[in-house]
Formats: structure tokens, C-alpha cells, sequence
């Protein structure tokens, strides 16, 4: 079943940090169902390739090579089962500890020598390798040549502004599109590149924010997923009619009964992997939801009013875990470096299964083969459990 490239149809990719291994095998898994044989001149079949935090670097990697998509998945799949904590931020016990000391210096003599204050770390960890790995990997002097002979329409990354408290979204295009302008939301057209990547991908005060040139202001940035309160508008903008959203997020809907007993305080663990869990996941179902109510609005107007009033309907589906990856995350944190291990072990993280040991915030940080390659093995199967789904939606008719 080749697609072929439809202009129209976008894949979004949303963030999560090593959660992005779950897409990876997602996109392996969608190829495969839409060209099994992998036949030569297979097109890729998404025009729109949208990104935010670890999906910015998947949708850049992908769209690097969107003129042979089978080697891009296969690609992005090797480099997600091959990383380690490394790869991502320095994880050595100098390094660790350095950035602790300078933090409890300032936290309990910043108030008495202010120079200390000079000294308190940009972010928890030092993710540095990171961009070296995307240096190294991705090839983002092959993005305009692909743009140019129609291998795909548009690229969009998703960052947020600490200056500025806008939500942007760093575009390049085969053709001009005008870049629009909503309520904290602002397009910037231009060519994408590592810096891009960076920023999308910083994840508030786990990643230092990064510095990005819009217009002639100078603007921080941070992870893309930050008040980005409507996903799938950039993919929208850029003439999306159909929307293929992965996203990384398990949505457990069983009733959970209180304990018999009281629980204890949450750990620092426990609340950043809830915080990073509404950062990342709920603001994609809402923005679902609603798309899918403004459809069944816009099915009781005429035609003739959708066309002056530029509105048209856009077609959804999304796939995202089937299981839990806090607790997959879990049986792997013993692989993670030492220094890293006791580092969040401090803040309340345990190998123990269970709401309240930190899973949540791990599964976001664990950079490691063991935990990537089960999400790569758990969203190929997710993916092909949905193929008559998948081949009805690409076959819909826009």
C-alpha cells in the first residue's frame, strides 16, 4: 500500500524526553504497514512534519531524510536502541556533585554573599552531548534539497519563550507561507537546525534554556510542550486536512481506590514526574477533543460557508502507549550511571513498581538501551495491533 506523499496529511510528534524511543518504533511500525515489501521508490507519505521536545528530534531526523523513509525510521531506530545517559547529559560523580554543592551554596548563602548567586547551575543536569549526538547524526544539509523536490511540504519545531511567554514555532517551507499569529502563540519562518532541536528539547530546570535569534531580539527558549495549548495548530497552519498525532503518554482510565492508609508526602520525584507528565501529555487530548467537536460543528454548515469563512475540517488519530512507561521504566533504572542512580535516588526515585517511587520522572530521563529498546519493541507493537485503523485513515479521503 504506497501512500505516496500526501500534501496534506501531517504527523505530529510530541515530546517526552526518552519517551521519544516509543515513536521511533511507532514510525517503523507505520512504514511497514504502508509498504511491507519496502519497494523501491516508496514516497514518504507525510507532507507536514511537525516536532515538540523529543518529537522535534525525531520529526527533524525523520524529514533529513524524508526522501528515503524506510532508511530515516531505521535510522532514528538505531540511534534511540544504541544511547546511554552519556549521550545526553555528563553523568560523572565530579560533574554531580559540583552542580550540588553549587546549588546548596546558593540556596543557604545566596542571601548572605550575593557573588554566590553567580554561580548556581543553569539546570540540574548538563546536556552538552546532546548536542553533539545531533551534530553528528542528524543531516540538516539534506532538509532544503528534500523540501525543494517535493520529498516533504513543511517542517515545524515547537519551543517556548521564557522571554518573551510566547509559544513559537520555527518553520521551513517548500513554498512561502505566511507566518501567523495567535494569543501567546507566534510562527517564525526560517531554516531549522541544531539550536532549534536544543531549545524544543530543554526540559525546565532539567536542561539549561537556549538562546534563539528571532528577528533582532535575542529570546530563551525551553522545551516546545510548555504552553503549547493547541498541538496541532502549527500542523494546521501549514495546511494540514489530516493529523497523525503520536504521542508518548499512557492514558489509564481504571478507577484507582484510595489506600487503606495514609499516604506518605510526596517525593520530589513523585511531583516532578507528575509535572512533567502534564507538561508533556494532557494539553494532546484536549487539543484532540476539541478539533474532533469543532469537526462536528462545522458538518452542520454549509460548503459554501466553510469556504468563505476559510474553515475546513481536519481529520485526527493518534497512537500512544498501551502500557504504563513509568513502570517500564522502573526495571531499568540500574542501568543508569551511578552518580546519576544516587542522584535520583535523592529525590525519592526506587526500582520499586507503584505511584509514589518516581517513575514518571524517570521514564522522561532514562536514557539507557535496555528501557529505549522496550519502548521501540512496545510502540512497533501498538502500531501494528492498529493496522486496519491505520490503512482506513490513509486511505480517507481528506
Amino acid at each position: 500500500m504506497d501512500a505516496g506523499l500526501q500534501t496534506s496529511l501531517a504527523l505530529v510528534l510530541t515530546g517526552g524526553g526518552a519517551r521519544g524511543a516509543y515513536q521511533a518504533g511507532v514510525l517503523s511500525g507505520l512504514l511497514d504497514i504502508l509498504d511491507p515489501d519496502r519497494q523501491e521508490g516508496f514516497q514518504n507519505p507525510f507532507g507536514i512534519i511537525c516536532g515538540s521536545s523529543a518529537g522535534s528530534i525525531n520529526a527533524a531526523a525523520y524529514a533529513c531524510r524524508a526522501d528515503h523513509p524506510h532508511e530515516a525510521a531505521d535510522r532514528i531506530q538505531h540511534l534511540w536502541a544504541n544511547l546511554c545517559t552519556q549521550d545526553i547529559f555528563y553523568a560523572d560523580p565530579i560533574l554531580l556533585s559540583r552542580t550540588g554543592i553549587n546549588w546548596m551554596g546558593a540556596l543557604l548563602l545566596g542571601w548572605v554573599a550575593p557573588a554566590l548567586r553567580r554561580h548556581i547551575p543553569h539546570s540540574m543536569l548538563d546536556n552538552t552531548p546532546l548536542r553533539t549526538l545531533l551534530r553528528t547524526h542528524l543531516e540538516f544539509d539534506r532538509l532544503q534539497p528534500n523540501l525543494e523536490q517535493g520529498a516533504l511540504s513543511a517542517l515545524a519545531i515547537t519551543a517556548a519563550a521564557y522571554t518573551s511567554g510566547e509559544h513559537l514555532t520555527f518553520y521551513q517551507s517548500k513554498n512561502t507561507i505566511k507566518p501567523w499569529r495567535r494569543s501567546l502563540r507566534r510562527a517564525v519562518p526560517g531554516r531549522i537546525g541544531v539550536d532549534h532541536l536544543m531549545a524544543s528539547s530543554a526540559i525546565p530546570f532539567v536542561f539549561p534554556a537556549q538562546s534563539m535569534l528571532v528577528g533582532n531580539n535575542t529570546i530563551w527558549c525551553g522545551d516546545g510542550t510548555m504552553r503549547q495549548l493547541a498541538p496541532i495548530s502549527p500542523a494546521i497552519h501549514l495546511g494540514a486536512e489530516k493529523v497523525l498525532v503520536v504521542g508518548t503518554g499512557y492514558n489509564d482510565n481504571t478507577y484507582h481506590s484510595e489506600p487503606d492508609t495514609d499516604p506518605p508526602y510526596p517525593s520530589l520525584a513523585q511531583i516532578g514526574g507528575y509535572a512533567l507528565s502534564n507538561i508533556f501529555l494532557d494539553s494532546v487530548a484536549m487539543d484532540i477533543e476539541r478539533t474532533e467537536s469543532i469537526n462536528t460543528l462545522l458538518a452542520y454548515m454549509p460548503a459554501n460557508g466553510l469556504k468563505s469563512q476559510s474553515l475546513r475540517p481536519v481529520s485526527t488519530f493518534a497512537i500512544s502507549p498501551s502500557r504504563s512507561l513509568d513502570e517500564i521504566a522502573t526495571k531499568h533504572i540500574k542501568q543508569m550511571p551511578a552518580a546519576a542512580r544516587t542522584l535520583f535516588r535523592v529525590l525519592g526515585v526506587s526500582a520499586k513498581s507503584g505511584p509514589t517511587t518516581g517513575g514518571g520522572l524517570i521514564s522522561y530521563l532514562l536514557f539507557e538501551s535496555g528501557y529505549t529498546r522496550e519502548l521501540i519493541e512496545l510502540g512497533k507493537t501498538d502500531t501494528m495491533n492498529r493496522r486496519e485503523e491505520i490503512r482506513a485513515f490513509f486511505m480517507e479521503t481528506p
